[in-house]
């Protein structure tokens, strides 16, 4: 049998899931984040950031300079 990892974005996809798989009998099992929250919050915003172009590139030869 195979195993689904589901990354909903929002409570009401995780609710939903979590719905859909009791009335169909499947198990699940929850795992939390071993991440604080504000420091996962810091990572997106970083990431977001680069996507719309905010970041600074350095080459691997200048990195100790």
């Amino acid at each position: 049998m195979e195993t689904l990892t589901l990354h909903p974005k929002n409570k009401e996809q995780l609710n939903a899931l979590k719905a859909f798989a009791k009335a169909l009998k499947i198990d699940f099992e929850k795992e939390k984040s071993t991440y604080n929250p504000e420091f996962v919050a810091k990572i997106k915003r970083g990431q977001e950031q680069i996507k719309a172009g905010k970041g600074i590139k350095i080459a691997i030869e200048d990195l100790w300079k």
